[in-house]
C-alpha cells in the first residue's frame, strides 16, 4: 500500500505560536541575578560597621522588609562584628543601588555616605564570595572556623522568615559542603594563628581533658575575652576572670558562665586554677614568685600552666624558674602564630584553588536552569501534537479503517509534524550560512555530518 500523500499545513497556528514563544524564551531565559552586597572589616571602619549591623531584635522584621522590595525574589542577612552582607536573587539585570539605598535607609543613614564603604557581587563573583566567606578566606584571622556557623546560623534564619527559595537554598547548601571540603582537605584550621588561640590549644596539649580544669583568666580586655571564648569552647571545666574593675570582668565571665573576682583576691583563687592566662594593662606584675610558690604547696605541686601575654609582663620572671610551672610569653606564642600564619597561607592558596572549582561547578548548575523551562515547553509541545496525531488515528478506526493503513499514517504525520519546524529551521540555516548552528544540530540530535559518513 501507497504511504498517503501528507498535505497541509503540519503545525496548526497553536502550534506555531508556542514555537515562538519558546524562541523568545531561549533568547533570555533565566533573568535572576545573584547579589552579594554589604561591607567589612577591609572595608570599614569599626564606627561605620557598628552603625550599620542587624541585631537578633531587628533582624526577621529586616529579613521581610528586604524580602518585599519590588523586583526581589529572595533574601538572607548575614550580620557579625566583622561584615554586614545581603544575599540576594534579582529577578532582573545586576543592579545593587535598590538594595544598597534599602539598607542605608532602614538604619537611618544616607547613602553617599556609606556608599564608599560597600561591595557589591554579582552572579559568579557572588557565589565565589560566598564560598570564600563561608571557609575563612575573608576573616579577619585567616581560616578561622567560626564563621561558619555565622552563616549557617544567617540562613536558618532566613529559612525560618521564608525569605529565601530554591536557588539561594541551593547556593547555601553549595557553601557549607565547599566550607567542609576545604577543612577536610587543606590545613587552613590546622593551626592557632591568634595569641589567645595559640595559648589555650597550648593549653590543650598539657591537658588532654580542658573538663576538668580550671582557668584563670587576668584582665577583661579583647585578648582575655577570646580566651574565655576558645576555652569555653574547647569545655574548659570553670572560668575565673580577675580584673581591677569587677563590674567588666563580671560582664565577660557571664556568657561563659564563670564568676569575676577583683584582682586582690587571686591569692585565695590561684590554688584552684590549673590554667593561668594575663593580659592587663598594668606597668607592674601582678602576680609574684611568692604568691605563686605559696599556691603550689596548696596544690601539692600538681603543674600549672601559664600564659603571660602582657606587655610590660604581668607575671614575674622568676616564675618560670618553678619546677611545677609551664611559663609562656607573648614571645613564645607569637613565634607559633607567625609559624601557623605561614602554614595556613600556603593552605589559604590550596582553599583558592577549591573555591574556584566549586563556584564553577554551582554556575554550571545556575546554568542547567535555563533549560528547563525550555525542556517542559518542548516536551508539552510534543506531547500535543502526539495527542493530536493520535485522536485523529483512533477517529480513523472508529470509521472502520484498517488499523495497519491508520498505524502507518500516524506514525507518517506524526514525524512530519514533529520534524517539519526543525527541518525547516535547518534548511534556512544551511542557506544563511550559519554551519555554527547545524554542528550545534549534529550534537544536539546525536548524528554525523553527511561529509563525515562518507
Amino acid at each position: 500500500m501507497e504511504s498517503p500523500e501528507y498535505t497541509g499545513n503540519p503545525f496548526p497556528f497553536e502550534f506555531k505560536l508556542m514555537t515562538f514563544k519558546l524562541h523568545q524564551r531561549s533568547k533570555g531565559l533565566r533573568q535572576m541575578t545573584i547579589l552579594a552586597l554589604g561591607l567589612n572589616h577591609k572595608t570599614a571602619p569599626v564606627e561605620m560597621r557598628e552603625r550599620l549591623t542587624f541585631g537578633p531584635d531587628v533582624l526577621a522584621a529586616a529579613l521581610r522588609r528586604l524580602r518585599d522590595l519590588p523586583g526581589l525574589d529572595e533574601a538572607l542577612i548575614l550580620s557579625t562584628c566583622n561584615r554586614t552582607e545581603l544575599y540576594c536573587v534579582l529577578d532582573a539585570r545586576p543592579d545593587d543601588e535598590p538594595v544598597s539605598r534599602w539598607l542605608c535607609e532602614f538604619h537611618g543613614l544616607d547613602l553617599d555616605r556609606v556608599a564608599p564603604y560597600l561591595y557589591a557581587h554579582f552572579d559568579r563573583e557572588a557565589v565565589r564570595h560566598l564560598l570564600r566567606v563561608a571557609s575563612g578566606l575573608d576573616s579577619l584571622v585567616l581560616g578561622e572556623p567560626q564563621i561558619l556557623g555565622q552563616v549557617k546560623a544567617a540562613y536558618q534564619g532566613a529559612l525560618q522568615c521564608g525569605t529565601t527559595g530554591k536557588l539561594l537554598g541551593r547556593l547555601f547548601q553549595h557553601c557549607f559542603a565547599a566550607a567542609k571540603q576545604i577543612r577536610t582537605d587543606t590545613a587552613i584550621g590546622n593551626n592557632p594563628v591568634s595569641v589567645a588561640f595559640a595559648a589555650v590549644s597550648l593549653a590543650h596539649q598539657i591537658f588532654a581533658d580542658l573538663s576538668q580544669q580550671t582557668a584563670l583568666l587576668i584582665g577583661a580586655g579583647e585578648t582575655i575575652e577570646l580566651a574565655a571564648r576558645h576555652l569555653h569552647q574547647h569545655g574548659v571545666g570553670h572560668i575565673i576572670v580577675a580584673n581591677r574593675t569587677v563590674e567588666r570582668a563580671h560582664a565577660l565571665a557571664a556568657p561563659f558562665d564563670g564568676y569575676a573576682i577583683a584582682l586582690t583576691e587571686i591569692p585565695a583563687h590561684l590554688p584552684d586554677a590549673d590554667i593561668v592566662i594575663s593580659s592587663t594593662a598594668s606597668p607592674l606584675p601582678v602576680l609574684g614568685k611568692g604568691t605563686v610558690e605559696s599556691a603550689l604547696r596548696k596544690r601539692r605541686h600538681r603543674p600549672v600552666f601559664m600564659v603571660d601575654i602582657a606587655v610590660p609582663r604581668d607575671i614575674e620572671v622568676e616564675v618560670g624558674e618553678l619546677a611545677d610551672v609551664y611559663l609562656y610569653t607573648v614571645d613564645d606564642l607569637e613565634q607559633v602564630v607567625e609559624e601557623n600564619r605561614r602554614s595556613r597561607a600556603e593552605a589559604a592558596g590550596q582553599a583558592e584553588e577549591i573555591v574556584d572549582l566549586l563556584t564553577e561547578e554551582f554556575m554550571s548548575w545556575l546554568r542547567s536552569l535555563d533549560a528547563v523551562g525550555l525542556i517542559q515547553d518542548f516536551r508539552r509541545q510534543a506531547e500535543g501534537v502526539r495527542d493530536q496525531v493520535l485522536a485523529r488515528a483512533r477517529q480513523r478506526l472508529a470509521n472502520g479503517q484498517p488499523p495497519a493503513e491508520v498505524l502507518e499514517r500516524l506514525a507518517y504525520e506524526l514525524t512530519n509534524k514533529l520534524l517539519h519546524n526543525p527541518s525547516t529551521g535547518l534548511r534556512r540555516a544551511g542557506m544563511d550560512g550559519r554551519s555554527e548552528l547545524l554542528d550545534a544540530a549534529n550534537e544536539l540530535f546525536g548524528l554525523a555530518r553527511t561529509d563525515e559518513a562518507s
